[in-house]
């Protein structure tokens, strides 16, 4: 008797950014493992919540959960933890968190299940990590072209790159970033999921990474997993979050004792945004 195949689940988080989603789900139609499961998190989104949002579906079961925005910012957190929990309810062996404005290239899904449910494991619970490459805008009237993302995008030079089949372990966890990884759901749940006390833009993925430490887990590298981030406009820092990211470091700090993002919080400070308060926490300057 064998045993059933193994069901892969791709989570995606979204508000907004419909394009980018079509061309994520594009993506996962030239997959060479396609996913059993796609689920994606509306936060506030009413038009994705209502079906009304075209070219989302694909040859596989899609999944839309509605999750409440409060006054606050965008549940990032809270999000991913209620797309974690109905993807489980709907029996997935492995969660690929894909970043909404990722494409994932042909073999992300099937690399992802090929090491994250294989038998040599590492240290759980284990986050499995692929390369992220980033495309240029379109041009005005250009279309997204699938067959030309290996050729358009290009990689940070920060960030580690490894060659199909190759795996590397990752001391340093804050490395992590969320944009595109795996876990299976009963790793995630022992990690407890991404804290949502986080509201809002930023921290949340490294407070993550030192849940996932303090549990004796692990990050390991994939190569071949590669995911293509579609251009959107950013700032540096993000002057449009400083009330959330100034927050979110505040939980961060209560819950580990030191302060991430400190180039951002040094940058807002250098722009009279953010200073140090007479009890030594990071606030916004009024």
């Amino acid at each position: 008797m064998t045993s059933a195949p193994a069901r892969v689940a791709v989570l995606t988080i979204v508000a907004g950014r419909h394009d980018h989603l079509r061309g994520q789900v594009a993506g996962l139609t030239l997959s060479r493992r396609l996913p059993d499961l796609h689920v994606i998190a509306s936060m506030g989104d009413d038009d994705i919540t209502a079906g009304r949002v075209e070219g989302l579906t694909g040859p596989w079961r899609t999944e839309v959960v509605p999750v409440d925005v409060g006054e606050l910012g965008l549940p990032l957190a809270q999000a991913r933890n209620v797309a974690a929990a109905r993807a489980e309810e709907l029996g997935a062996d492995l969660l690929v968190l894909l970043d909404v404005d990722c494409i994932p290239g042909p073999d992300l899904v099937g690399t992802y299940a090929t090491h994250a449910l294989g038998p040599d494991r590492p240290p759980s619970p284990a986050i499995w990590c692929g390369d992220v490459a980033y495309l240029p805008p379109l041009e005005p009237g250009e279309r997204l072209d699938l067959d030309r993302l290996a050729e358009r995008g290009r990689h940070r030079e920060d960030r580690v790159l490894l060659g199909p089949g190759e795996t590397l372990r990752e001391d340093d966890l804050r490395m992590f970033w969320s944009l595109s990884f795996a876990m299976t759901p009963d790793d995630f749940r022992a990690a407890g999921g991404f804290c949502a006390d986080y509201v809002g833009y930023g921290g949340e993925d490294t407070d993550f990474a030192q849940a996932v430490a303090a549990a004796g887990g692990s990050l390991t590298w994939v190569g071949g997993a590669t995911a293509y981030h579609q251009h959107h406009e950013s700032t540096s820092p993000p002057v449009q979050h400083l009330e959330a990211v100034v927050r979110n470091a505040g939980v961060f700090h209560d819950r580990w004792g030191w302060w991430p993002m400190e180039g951002w919080l040094t940058a807002f400070e250098e722009r009279g945004l953010a200073r140090v308060g007479a009890d030594g926490r990071w606030e916004v300057a009024r």
